[in-house]
């Protein structure tokens, strides 16, 4: 047994990832191509009788650069996971019952000068002479129209800044990265994991007992087992950081329909009495679901709610899943990482779930151990792993927080205390006008100021370098902007005849 002792270090000899779908297949796949001509051995435990929750079938754009660094066809992957593109995400009746807005993956405008456009946009809507923000996004104007294009170097066009994600089976893309693992060389095992061994002197997990009768040994562990947490928190205690009192909902319903025609190139996201009500279109079928809190629904209504609003009916039984909202204590503990749901849970509001499991990866390959596993490079991935789950989630609280909704529910969530982090961020745009990145955040200016403006949080206030451009210029730019988002939407072919001449799956 090997001691993990001072005198025994020396690189990972074996690397157990524990639980599949697609956290665990996510890993297999990035650590075996990068360790696929190095002696290291990976094998995957993982028990075909244990279900996956496999809800997040949104994605952002991150998710375009995780299969770029494996080399991943796209078109082989959207045919095989049944995927479709996504430009955002519309948010209907968060402000208000009436209202909606879109999240965009693209930016608003274009450069005008030293500051960000929304500075521009604000001085002239301050003297009523803008559309609407969004009338000045190529993204959104697409979703609109159930438009679909990938980047096109087209110079000075909208048509070669476009960013998007996917909406894919979540199911089957673990399935795909299995394959792709295995062509790595990554082993399989598919086993039920009986007991825990340890060693007594400092902790470190060194053995898996298997309901087959193997013992399989290993240097360091990856715990994919969910919200179980069967090696980061139940054999090593690492804690959880409840984060319920800012983001209620503590359950979801899913179920699935038929496809949608025509085929939207964005998810929706419609708030309900208790949470929202997710709407993932794929080739296929469509994915649907209502995240709630319990405390202010019954699942009966929430089932009742659901399917009455369910676009062709239901084609599954409903299907439910509790949670809790918060972040593992230690994401990296020992000699074991924790990845996907067993490091913490964010609902998926805003498709963040798959993007976390590759920024967790990422960062592990970037401070990846010896057998001797070094202090300094736990806290640094701890401390890049909470600092990434705490920007995402106060994008989230603000989403809730700042609404004009009527109900038990909402008037919660309106009148909850709010992260002093977030508070600063919104107390710096109302009273200033001015939005900044820290920390490398995931979410940037259009992000904040998308949901901001879209939530009705206002703000006369930009940077007065705004006003260097002369008014008739600046009116002009933006006349422009407009006319071409509108022309360039309108030459574009839909989302559905995009995917049928570019990667139409063989079997919807």
């Amino acid at each position: 047994m090997q001691t993990n002792t001072a005198s025994q270090d020396g690189p990972i000899e074996h690397l157990v990832i524990l639980g599949g779908g697609t956290a665990g297949w996510m890993a297999a796949a990035a650590i075996g191509r990068v360790f696929r001509n190095s002696a290291m051995k990976i094998t995957v435990i993982e028990s075909s009788t244990i279900g996956t929750v496999g809800v997040g079938e949104a994605t952002i754009p991150e998710i375009y650069n995780f299969n770029k660094s494996l080399g991943v066809d796209e078109r082989e992957f959207l045919k095989f996971t049944q995927g479709t593109f996504k430009l955002g995400i519309e948010f209907v009746g968060w402000n208000n019952p009436g209202a909606s807005y879109i999240h965009p993956f693209g930016r608003y405008g274009t450069a005008l000068g030293s500051v960000p456009f929304f500075h521009y946009w604000q001085r002239l809507h301050n003297l009523n002479l803008a559309k609407s923000l969004p009338d000045y996004c190529f993204c959104i104007e697409a979703c609109k129209q159930n438009k679909l294009s990938r980047p096109v170097n087209v110079p000075n066009s909208p048509l070669s800044e476009i960013d998007y994600a996917y909406h894919f089976d979540a199911g089957r893309y673990a399935q795909f990265l299995q394959r792709y693992s295995a062509a790595c060389g990554v082993k399989h095992v598919d086993a039920k994991v009986l007991a825990v061994g340890r060693n007594k002197e400092n902790g470190y997990i060194q053995s898996l007992a298997l309901d087959t009768g193997d013992t399989i040994e290993a240097d360091f562990f990856i715990d994919c087992t969910g919200f179980k947490g069967l090696l980061i928190e139940e054999t090593l205690r690492s804690g959880y950081e409840d984060w319920s009192h800012y983001l209620p909902c503590d359950s979801a319903m899913a179920v699935a329909s038929p496809r949608l025609d025509p085929l939207p190139p964005y998810t929706r996201a419609t708030a309900r009495e208790a949470g929202w009500q997710w709407r993932i279109p794929l080739q296929h079928r469509t994915g649907n679901g209502y995240v709630f809190c319990s405390h202010f629904i019954s699942d009966e209504k929430v089932r009742e709610t659901l399917l009455n609003n369910v676009a062709g009916g239901a084609t599954s039984e409903p299907r439910i899943i509790r949670f809790k909202t918060g972040v593992r204590r230690k994401q990296w503990n020992k000699n074991c990482v924790a990845l996907g749901l067993a490091s913490g849970f964010l609902e998926p509001l805003e498709s963040t779930s798959i993007h976390l499991i590759y920024e967790a990866i990422a960062n592990f390959i970037g401070l990846f151990p010896t057998k001797v596993v070094k202090r300094e490079l736990v806290e640094k991935y701890n401390q890049l792993q909470a600092r990434s789950y705490m920007t995402i989630r106060d994008l989230l609280i603000l989403h809730y927080w700042a609404n004009n909704r009527e109900g038990e529910f909402w008037d919660y969530c309106r009148n909850m205390d709010i992260p002093d982090r977030l508070r600063h961020k919104v107390d710096l745009y109302q009273n200033a006008g001015r939005l900044f990145r820290q920390d490398n955040e995931l979410f940037g200016d259009t992000s904040w100021i998308s949901v901001l403006v879209g939530q009705g949080v206002k703000t006369s206030h930009y940077n007065s370098i705004a006003d260097t451009m002369p008014l008739e210029e600046l009116k002009q730019k933006f006349e422009q902007i407009y006319q071409i988002i509108q022309n360039t939407s309108r030459q574009l072919p839909s989302h559905s005849e995009y995917i049928e001449k570019y990667c139409k799956a063989e079997n919807y």
